[in-house]
């Protein structure tokens, strides 16, 4: 049954407390033992009226009133009444705090003879059914960024030695915009998967909220249902560029279904185009293939009547993380036991750290030009990274005080 509704009286006293006391609708509803969406809706009606307090002299009158607020149904046939764009609706969804209730006021704003909210919300439904099974689920602008490789390889033929590898396709898609990013590379490694993903948020200009990442080997370590774990490198990735990374939980694709048609699309829009071509460097390879990707983002979308790259400068662009001043520098992790001459191997080579730190256990964060060691999270040594095997470096100050005037150097 319809909820009844408030005498005029009650109604008076709703826009009295509101607008004239300055109370919230919260507690408005609390001073009138009435709901808060009771409110609400109350004060929406008057809003869309143009009613404040005190009421205008002429609405002393119950019934004058109760029109402004209340005013009959359209005698207009609803094929001659005004209906909303419901591809600017579906779009307007994507936006932070963006609501159908707000959708649908902003409707009866523009337009005298405007529908229901039951009715707006019923035919809206109607019109996302249609849409593909894809679509349906709404994703807020800059919240979400799908990643996957492709299963789709392109073949890349060694100019001197005619040896013929196959190229891996990274493939990156926005939530809210559809908005496409690929690139081939030369394995699915983890510095590959990590440098895919840098390039990305620069061709992106920032960085989503979430990461939404197939449980790729690389950049997940266990692909538990409940608990995936995150790389360590990975990580360090999110944390810099500021976003979550998010694993897809296994034998669930609709976790990932954005990316799922991108692959699709680029399989489609841009391998497929490539077929017949020869490349003869990764460079070249990459050259063609975003070559297709500025195509392709400006292609209209069907159902949405504009471009990707569209949707992304209406949607994303702006609700993107900005991204650090420098890019993501490539970094391993590596467990390590400190030995008895208080030095600790990474790739062959020997670096030095406190001497008290025998025997304890450490993590050496190593990248190309340094090496980090921490313990417990601290910073206890670093070292420019060496390439010579099976010798030390050492700083004297992390030596015993009477190992310096024995130590040969390094």
């Amino acid at each position: 049954m319809p909820t009844e509704r408030l005498s005029m009286r009650h109604i008076r006293e709703v826009l009295r407390l509101h607008y004239s006391v300055g109370m919230s609708q919260r507690a408005v509803a609390r001073s009138l033992g009435l709901a808060q969406g009771t409110i609400s809706k109350y004060v929406n009606r008057a809003r869309r009226a143009g009613l404040t307090w005190p009421l205008p002299t002429e609405l002393d009158d119950d019934v004058q009133l109760e029109n402004r607020l209340f005013p009959p149904p359209s005698d207009r046939p609803s094929d001659e009444r005004p209906h909303p764009d419901w591809a600017l609706v579906h779009r307007e969804l994507r936006r932070s705090n963006v609501t159908l209730m707000l959708l649908w006021e902003e409707y009866c704003d523009a337009n005298s003879d405007s529908f229901s909210y039951a009715w707006f919300c019923e035919r809206y439904r109607e019109w996302a059914g249609r849409l593909k099974p894809t679509l349906r689920q709404v994703h807020v602008a800059g919240e979400k960024l799908f990643v996957d490789y492709s299963g789709h390889t392109m073949e890349v033929v060694d100019g001197l030695s005619g040896e013929v590898r196959s190229a891996q396709i990274f493939v990156a898609v926005l939530g809210a915009s559809n908005y496409t990013y690929a690139e081939a590379s030369l394995s699915q490694s983890l510095p590959d998967w990590i440098a895919s993903h840098v390039r990305a948020f620069a061709y992106f200009g920032g960085a989503a909220r979430q990461t939404v990442s197939d449980n790729l080997k690389a950049g997940i370590t266990r692909a538990c249902f409940h608990e995936p774990m995150v790389n360590r490198t990975y990580a360090d990735l999110a944390r810099h560029y500021r976003t979550a990374i998010v694993p897809a939980r296994p034998y669930r694709p609709r976790d990932k279904a954005k990316v799922e048609v991108g692959v699709q699309i680029v399989g489609r829009w841009i391998l497929a185009r490539l077929r017949n071509r020869r490349f003869f460097s990764l460079a070249a390879l990459n050259e063609a293939i975003h070559a297709l990707l500025v195509e392709l983002n400006d292609r209209p979308l069907r159902s949405w009547g504009r471009s990707r790259r569209d949707l992304f400068e209406e949607l994303d662009r702006r609700a993107l993380t900005a991204l650090p001043d420098e890019p993501y520098e490539y970094a391993e992790w590596k467990r390590c036991r400190v030995n008895l001459d208080y030095h600790v191997e990474i790739a062959k080579h020997y670096y030095s750290v406190p001497h008290n730190l025998v025997h304890q256990e450490v993590e050496a964060r190593i990248t190309q030009k340094t090496v980090e060691i921490f313990l417990r999270g601290k910073r206890v040594a670093s070292h420019l990274r060496s390439t010579l095997p099976h010798r030390p470096t050492t700083i004297s100050e992390q030596m015993p005080s009477s190992h310096p005037r024995f130590a040969t150097g390094p």
